[in-house]
C-alpha cells in the first residue's frame, strides 16, 4: 500500500467505528452507534465501505434481545501489514507483522561502530529490505513501515536529532526511508514507542496514564496519557535514563556526569562489577552483563547484592517520576528487567519506602510482557495509531 492509499480509513468516523471494533469485537452495528453516539445510518454506512475494503469482517450472529440476531463485527488482522524497526545502538531488528501483532517474518543487522549516517542509513534500509523480500506478495497490502529510534527524534519530521550511544546528530531516518520505499514512515524515540506498543499490545487493562521506561544499554521513558504519547515541548519528554542523581558521579555518553543511566544499564552493572567485585584478569574484561545475572543467579552473594542495589537505585528513580509524573501504572522493559527476580522487589520497597503518599506508594509496577518484542511492537503501533484512531 504505496504512501497515502491507505488515507480511506482516516475519516473520524471511520477511524472511531475501527478503533470500537478493534477494542470490544465482537460488536455489533447498533452496539456500536450506542456506545459512540454516532446515528445508525452512519455507522452502517462506514461498516459497509470498510467490509467491501477487507479490513472489517462479519461473524457469527450474536445474542437476540428480543428481535432479530445482530451480525457482529470483527477486524481482519490479516488483510495488511506493517513494519516495525528497533533501531538500537548496537543492532537494527525489523519485523513484519499483521495487524494483531503476529509475527511472519525478522531480519536483524549488527552495527559497527564508529559509523556515519550514511553508513547507518543503508543498514537500516538493507534490514528492511531483508524483512520484505521473503513475502513479496503482501506489498500491496502493507501499511507503512515505524523505526523506534534511541536517543532525541524529531517527530514530525522524522529526524534523529541525537543518538548518544553512536555519536550521530541529525540523521533524516523518515525522508531517506519513504523515498527508498515508498511508504508511509513514522518514527519515534524508542521508549515512547515502547510506552505506545504496551497501551495496544501489553494486555494492561483500562490505565488513563501509564508510564513504560526502557532499562537496556540506555535508560529512556514514554508517557501515555488517555491513549496518546506525551513528547514535551521540544520532543526530549522521556529523557529519563539523564537523571542527575550524583554530581560527582560516572561521565556520561551524554556528557554530564551521574546520570541515572551511568548506575542501571546493562554496561553499568558490569563495570560496577568490574570495580567492585571481580578480580582484575583478562577474563573480567570480557564480562557480559547477562553474565554477571548468572553469577547472581547462581548464588554469589556479591553479585545478588549488586543486583539489589541496582533494584534500589532503579526504585529511587522511578519515585521521583512517580512525584513529578503520577502515573497509574509503571511498566518496565529492556535487558536489564530479564533480572526482575532480584531487582523487582527491591524497586517495589523503595518506592514504599519513599513515595509522598500511601496512594503513591501503591502504583502498580510490573515487568512487560510483551519480552524482547516489546520495542519492535512499539514501533507497529505507530502506524497502527494512524489507521485506527481518530485524527
Amino acid at each position: 500500500m504505496r504512501q497515502g492509499t491507505f488515507q480511506w480509513m482516516k475519516s473520524v468516523n471511520k477511524s472511531i467505528i475501527l478503533n470500537k471494533i478493534r477494542t470490544d469485537a465482537p460488536i455489533s452495528r447498533a452496539q456500536i452507534a450506542k456506545e459512540t453516539k454516532l446515528t445508525p445510518p452512519t455507522v452502517s454506512s462506514n461498516v459497509k465501505e470498510l467490509i467491501e475494503q477487507g479490513i472489517v469482517i462479519e461473524s457469527k450472529q450474536g445474542e437476540s434481545k428480543g428481535g432479530r440476531k445482530p451480525t457482529m463485527l470483527l477486524i481482519n488482522q490479516k488483510v495488511f501489514y506493517v513494519i516495525g524497526v528497533d533501531a538500537g545502538p548496537e543492532k537494527i531488528d525489523c519485523i513484519l507483522v499483521d495487524l494483531a501483532g503476529s509475527v511472519i517474518q525478522r531480519s536483524s543487522s549488527m552495527l559497527t561502530t564508529p559509523i556515519t549516517n550514511d553508513q547507518y542509513l543503508e543498514i537500516l534500509k538493507k534490514c528492511i529490505h531483508d524483512c520484505m523480500q521473503s513475502t513479496p506478495t503482501i506489498m500491496d497490502n502493507m501499511i507503512g513501515i515505524g523505526v523506534a529510534m534511541h536517543g532525541v527524534v524529531e517527530v514530525e519530521t522524522g529526524t534523529s536529532l541525537f543518538a548518544p550511544i553512536l555519536g550521530l546528530t541529525n540523521i533524516p531516518i523518515k525522508e531517506e526511508l519513504e523515498k527508498e520505499f515508498m511508504l508511509n514512515v513514522k518514527v519515534e524515540n524508542d521508549a515512547r514507542a515502547m510506552a505506545l506498543g504496551e497501551s495496544w499490545f501489553g494486555d494492561q487493562g483500562e490505565v488513563d496514564s501509564m508510564l513504560a521506561v526502557n532499562i537496556g544499554h540506555g535508560v529512556g521513558a514514554g508517557l501515555v496519557i488517555d491513549g496518546k504519547l506525551y513528547h514535551g515541548a521540544q520532543d526530549i519528554a522521556g529523557e529519563v535514563g539523564h537523571m542527575t542523581i550524583d554530581l560527582h558521579g560516572e561521565i556520561c555518553e551524554c556528557g554530564n556526569r551521574g546520570c541515572l543511566q551511568t548506575f542501571i544499564t546493562g554496561p553499568a552493572i558490569v563495570r560496577r562489577a568490574k570495580e567492585y567485585l571481580l578480580p582484575p584478569n583478562a577474563e573480567v574484561q570480557q564480562m557480559t552483563g547477562a553474565q554477571v545475572y548468572e553469577l547472581a543467579m547462581s548464588g554469589h552473594e556479591e553479585y545478588i547484592t549488586l543486583f539489589k542495589e541496582t533494584g534500589e537505585i532503579i526504585g529511587i528513580g522511578l519515585t521521583n517520576l512517580i512525584h513529578i509524573i503520577n502515573p497509574q501504572k509503571i511498566v518496565l522493559g529492556g535487558g536489564v528487567t530479564k533480572s526482575g527476580s532480584l531487582i523487582l522487589p527491591e524497586i517495589v520497597k523503595t518506592i514504599e519506602k519513599r513515595a509522598l503518599t500511601p496512594q503513591a506508594k501503591q502504583t502498580q509496577i510490573g515487568i512487560t510482557t510483551l519480552g524482547d518484542d516489546a520495542t519492535l511492537l512499539g514501533a507497529v503501533s505507530l502506524l497502527l495509531v494512524d489507521v485506527f484512531e481518530p485524527a
